[in-house]
């Protein structure tokens, strides 16, 4: 599945039992590959500032939440994860509510696969075939120790402001 049909289905709230079995694996497929890019060791430190911590399964689901905010916020967040206090979902869990994380969006191709046709083996087997299971290793750029405030102060000053 071509890039923009993937961000065109998240952003237009698509429902994927209405996509032939092929696409829904094709989505899953570039879904996969778009959470793994944003597997950054600088967007975790942002999300652990956020949530207040941030393990392997809610960085996941941090990701995930993350491309529902739509491509450019997604991107932007990669880019710099310190573009995230510009998001009103942010801005809301500084305050004390909302939350970002969204881990049914995991499942979502998988769910609409067995709407449509019944059959989960067989959309295991498909995406099994056709790419890894997860980012390769350690979380890809600088890490830092995000206990310490004066260092978030510094990599991700507006972040810091509305979370410490």
């Amino acid at each position: 599945m071509e890039i923009e049909r993937f961000w065109a289905l998240i952003e237009g709230g698509a429902d994927l039992t209405e996509l032939p079995p092929d696409e829904i694996v094709a989505f899953a497929r570039r879904y996969s590959q778009v959470l793994d890019a944003a597997y950054l060791a600088p967007l975790w430190a942002a999300a652990y500032l956020i949530e207040g911590g941030c393990g392997d399964d809610g960085f996941r689901d941090f990701r995930a939440g993350l491309m529902l905010q739509g491509r450019a916020a997604f991107e932007a967040a990669c880019a710099d994860p310190d573009s995230l206090a510009d998001l009103p979902i942010v801005r809301e869990m500084a305050a004390g509510s909302g939350w970002l994380g969204y881990e049914a969006l995991h499942y979502a191709a998988r769910n609409a696969y067995r709407a449509r046709t019944g059959d989960v083996a067989a959309f295991d087997a498909a995406l099994a075939a056709g790419r890894p299971t997860g980012p390769a290793g350690p979380a890809r750029g600088e890490r830092w120790d995000v206990e310490d405030e004066a260092e978030n102060e510094r990599r991700l000053p507006r972040l810091a402001a509305l979370f410490q």
